[in-house]
């Protein structure tokens, strides 16, 4: 099994590079995310780490050995993609073998491989069966199946479940997290824009955009300590609420002016060149509290009421977002089109960003 390395790895396409000197450790058994909008080089760094792509600058290691040359078939990597790829005129237990037979693989070897794959993917009652007459949450198992009993150092999957309804993607996400479990020291790549893939599978998640890491972390390391406002913003559904602001007061805490004579009070002492500027001011949506308090640190005007039974959604116009900011409580609550609302929140779930976008928690004191 193996960890990987890169370091300062770019790619081009002639005049136009994609992935800017990208700097990444990843450790033997890690689960690692790759998440970002389209367009940001998640897949096409997946495929470089596969040699699907070549790499333009920078050192790919794996296990210790420099592998920009050398082929995918030699990496040591197994490759899960969106599309299913199964041979349709072979069974399950064909389609998991196949590999092994092209490598002259000893036929005992062949069958306690499949056989143990199937047992982890409870796939056992349907080896004789054609893929056709598996749903797509089994296709999906027996591709992960044929990854499997290649016995890889590394698994690399990219969007396997994008193309499943939500009832099996939730199913098969699952199974790729008891594979893990099963598998604690086979490292593993998953792409994805899915956002609950990532916060649930992941180890740490890797935040791309345009090439470039944002931010790698735990889940919820990203989720409550963003670096910047892309991640912010990125990380969590619906995003994370803007408001503009100026920076009032600092100290060991600082203090926002966000209008109406309001002004949020954050727990942090590192904005002291800041006074007087312009920042903005981020809240998520299941922190805002309504309050009839004096507390209160944003009124707006209700637009919209989304009641999706375990949460409710408040559209609220304040008068100063470029968007309406959204308050994510439990349960079903009622509110009236056009009724002033307004809204609080602890302290400590605060968040505010330099004119850089940079978060004023991981600025220098």
């Amino acid at each position: 099994m193996a960890g990987l390395v890169l370091d300062k790895v770019s790619k081009a396409y002639g005049p136009v590079k994609v992935i800017h000197g990208v700097d990444l450790d990843i450790a033997q058994g890690e689960f690692i995310v790759f998440v970002g909008p389209s367009g940001c080089g998640k897949s096409t760094l997946l495929r470089m780490v596969a040699g699907l792509e070549d790499i333009t600058g920078g050192t790919l290691t794996i296990d210790g050995r420099v592998v920009n040359d050398v082929p995918p078939s030699k990496r040591g990597i197994a490759m899960v993609f969106q599309s299913y790829a199964l041979y349709p005129h072979m069974t399950v237990y064909d389609n998991m073998a196949f590999a092994l037979r092209l490598a002259h693989v000893d036929k005992s070897e062949i069958d306690k491989r499949v056989r143990a794959a199937a047992d982890i993917l409870q796939l056992g009652p349907y080896l004789e069966r054609l893929p056709k007459a598996l749903s797509g949450g089994q296709r999906q198992r027996v591709a992960i199946g044929r990854a499997i009993v290649r016995k890889p150092k590394v698994f690399l999957f990219d969007e396997p479940l994008s193309n499943l309804d939500a009832a099996l993607r939730v199913a098969t996400r699952i199974e790729i997290a008891k594979l893990h479990e099963s598998m604690p020291e086979t490292t593993m790549i998953y792409v994805t824009h899915d956002q609950v893939e990532a916060m649930t599978l992941a180890d740490r998640i890797v935040v791309l955009s345009a090439g470039n890491i944002e931010q790698v972390g735990a889940p919820i390391e990203l989720y409550d300590n963003p670096a910047n406002l892309f991640v912010a913003r990125f990380i969590g559904s619906p995003a994370m609420n803007i408001i503009p602001g100026k920076v009032a007061t600092t100290g060991k805490q600082t203090g926002i002016d966000l209008g109406a004579g309001r002004k949020a009070v954050l727990p942090v002492a590192s904005a002291a060149g800041l006074k007087g500027k312009e920042v903005r001011f981020g809240v998520r949506p299941e922190d805002l509290t309504v309050t009839s308090k004096d507390d209160w640190i944003i009124e707006g005007t209700v637009k919209l009421v989304e009641s999706l039974g375990e949460v409710t959604l408040v559209y609220l116009d304040n008068g100063r977002s470029e968007e309406p900011i959204i308050a994510k409580m439990p349960g079903t609550h009622r509110f009236e089109r056009g009724a002033a609302v307004r809204v609080t929140a602890a302290p400590a779930k605060m968040h505010a960003f330099d004119a850089d976008g940079t978060s004023l928690r991981h600025l220098k004191s």
